[in-house]
């Protein structure tokens, strides 16, 4: 067990049992299987426990009353004290660079937000609220560290330096899409940058990470890596969350899991999913190095990434970070969030403990940033972002043919082939009609591709 940042790092095998004091009767410690660091209790009472308690240190009493929380600058970008330069240790460039990225994601936000209200787009979900923690996240970790996301995650690509031609073109599913427009919006994709594409259905992303992290460990050249896997406190509950963390920590992989608790699942508030303290009181549970952190300081999730990354890779396990933050926006361009929560209290949140302006005033004070600073990248943010959301609005759907590449190596199997010849049939029967015409007009090559299938199919 350890402690770390503050004291907020929880114990991974301190069970309540192995801290109370032993009395008259009481068995030495343990060595079944099960719980080799236990200890043999003869009272009944004492050996029931419903809580997590980490180690602190002394005289931390913001230690009481559940699982700490680990943050650098107070609700309005003051260093709180105690917190030193050294402590953040953060260059002006790199703060800079974390300031305007996170100043990027409401730009698009909200332009893509209302293309979707335009129809010009079939669907969209924004980063609102949670700028803080995702940059910061991504912030403290290398570039060829592989990231699994959920569908909030846009920051850390864009980090990494991810353009928005090819943010666009995803969007709007255009031919030089990297995913080959077959994704959802959102749902990005990009070898180059380590970034495995994501998936609707929640966790599916986190069993998957812990294999990738397993198979960095074994990977000659990669031992300097991690895997992250990002999800929120609502895919906690689904059992794919116990399926990945047991994996992870049974098989010593260096995993960072970071978990967005933003307050809602959907409709569903925290409050309503589980009746523990949050999802950093389950770490323990898996013997897994866990810290709770204010996911709204950009810099405290830097510092706590950075330093989970090097755990995970020096004692070769896993780490569960728990972000907590809150969800400014709706769910996704489908949800009214109005319907379960008052605008009020979305408004008071904007303002108490606001990512940006936290970061924002953290830089002013150093002399880092100012008005002028402000207003030039948010013209220069929306210009650029307006241009190629144009320019991928142009571009043509990938080609039809491709819907049947990608998936197998070498030839199709038969049902594919069988499926495509029938796709290229239906194309001569009704590809002159107008509404078959004007969709095919859209992709590449007018859906002329799949002519040559049907010639086969044919023969």
């Amino acid at each position: 067990a350890s402690v770390y940042l503050t004291g907020t790092w929880a114990t991974t095998r301190t069970f309540a049992s192995s801290s109370l004091a032993r009395k008259d009767g009481d068995e030495p410690q343990g060595h079944l299987p099960g719980h080799p660091s236990s200890v043999f209790l003869t009272s009944l009472n004492d050996s029931f426990f419903d809580s997590v308690k980490p180690k602190t240190l002394s005289g931390n009493k913001n230690a009481k009353g559940g699982i700490p929380t680990y943050r650098l600058m107070d609700g309005v970008g003051r260093l709180l004290p105690g917190v030193t330069d050294e402590m953040v240790n953060i260059t002006q460039s790199e703060a800079v660079k974390m300031y305007r990225t996170m100043l990027l994601l409401p730009a698009i936000d909200v332009i893509l937000y209302n293309a979707q209200r335009q129809g010009r787009i079939s669907f969209m979900m924004t980063s609102y609220g949670e700028e803080g923690a995702v940059v910061g996240s991504a912030a403290g970790l290398d570039a060829k560290d592989q990231v699994f996301a959920q569908y909030r995650e846009s920051g850390v690509l864009l980090w990494r330096e991810f353009s928005l031609d090819h943010f666009m073109s995803q969007v709007f599913g255009a031919e030089d899409d990297l995913c080959g427009g077959r994704q959802m919006p959102v749902h990005f994709g990009s070898t180059q940058h380590h970034f495995h594409t994501i998936s609707s259905p929640l966790a599916t992303q986190i069993p998957q990470a812990a294999g990738a992290g397993y198979a960095l460990k074994r990977t000659k050249g990669r031992e300097g890596n991690v895997v992250i896997c990002y999800f929120g406190e609502g895919a906690a509950s689904e059992g794919d969350f116990h399926a990945g963390m047991n994996l992870a920590s049974t098989t010593k992989s260096p995993v960072i899991f970071f978990v967005r608790n933003n307050g809602y699942a959907i409709s569903t508030p925290a409050a309503e999913q589980f009746r523990g303290d949050g999802i950093a009181s389950r770490g323990p549970g898996y013997g897994m190095l866990t810290i709770r952190v204010d996911g709204n300081d950009a810099l405290a999730v830097r510092s706590a990434v950075q330093a989970a990354k090097s755990k995970a890779l020096s004692e070769q396990r896993p780490v569960l970070i728990e972000a907590m933050t809150y969800r400014v926006g709706h769910h996704s361009t489908s949800d009214d969030s109005s319907a379960y929560r008052s605008k009020q209290a979305v408004e008071s949140w904007k303002q108490m403990d606001n990512p940006l302006h936290r970061m924002r005033n953290f830089l002013t004070h150093r002399g880092w940033w100012n008005d002028q600073l402000e207003q030039e990248t948010k013209v220069q943010h929306r210009k650029a972002v307006i241009e190629a959301m144009g320019r991928a609005e142009k571009k043509k759907r990938p080609q039809l043919s491709s819907l049947f590449e990608g998936t197998y190596r070498g030839e199709l199997p038969a049902n594919l082939k069988e499926q495509r010849a029938e796709l290229a049939e239906l194309l001569e029967k009704y590809g002159s009609l107008p509404g078959w015409s004007k969709e095919l007009a859209k992709h590449a090559h007018a859906g002329k591709d799949m002519e040559q299938y049907r010639e086969k199919q044919r023969t």
